[in-house]
């Protein structure tokens, strides 16, 4: 059949996170990103999509794949990590907790970036911020709070500039929580207070909090093809 190529995008699903009311978690890492042109498709021959739900409180986010002839895989984001623990890993990673500031979890190379470190513990609890696939996230601070999460990146192959995959924010106790990246990311909240889940269909990191679980943002993929190529002849899912 005749080859062409076609450019893609694939955001993998955030991280989700969790909470009780006497321990704080973590923002969770962002769906892991990957975009390009050139990738070889053949005229009558199938490719497989399947795209990654966002975590469900402590688990990862799920892999959204493409699959024809070569397999493209978008990594899920790391969960949302509690407040004595380090962060874990994912497309991007999570915070870590502020308990002896923890380390944030690594993110997957060419796809996200590593979560913030905790605040060291001096009384109270501020809790790092989840990485994004733009930046890092933000390490949480005694000083100004939960660390916020890491940006995702714009991209314009919907047509449109959106940004997606960015990370979800950082519990605290006192001063201010931190807020979730551009590109889905969930807000984490003060002791009492409401976090957030990442946004659906951005591969955004779930909002750390201590009660309720939040949920990672669903990803997304995006085919762009030439204007003289047919479109697909059918979709499934």
């Amino acid at each position: 059949g005749v080859t062409a190529t076609v450019e893609y995008l694939v955001v993998a699903g955030g991280g989700g996170a969790s909470g009780t009311p006497s321990t704080a978690y973590t923002g969770a890492g962002a769906g892991g990103l990957l975009q390009a042109a050139g990738y070889a498709v053949t005229a009558g021959s199938a490719i497989t999509i399947t795209i990654g739900a966002g975590g469900s409180g402590a688990s990862n986010g799920v892999d959204s794949t493409i699959v024809g002839g070569t397999t493209i895989t978008a990594t899920g984001g790391g969960h949302g990590a509690a407040e004595n623990s380090v962060g874990f890993s994912g497309g991007s990673g999570s915070g870590g907790g502020s308990n002896n500031a923890k380390a944030g979890g690594a993110g997957t190379s060419g796809q996200g970036n590593a979560g913030g470190s905790g605040g060291p513990f001096s009384g109270a609890y501020a809790n790092g911020g989840g990485g994004g696939a733009g930046s890092v996230g933000e390490n949480g601070s005694n000083t100004t709070g939960g660390g916020n999460g890491g940006t995702g990146i714009c991209s314009t192959i919907s047509g449109a500039r959106v940004f997606y995959a960015g990370g979800g924010g950082g519990s605290a106790d006192t001063t201010r929580a931190g807020v979730g990246g551009a590109g889905g990311g969930g807000a984490g909240s003060l002791a009492g207070g409401v976090c957030t889940s990442g946004a659906a269909n951005t591969g955004g990191g779930a909002g750390g909090g201590y009660v309720a679980a939040t949920n990672g943002g669903s990803g997304i993929v995006i085919i762009r093809y030439p204007a003289n190529c047919a479109p697909p002849t059918s979709t499934t899912g």
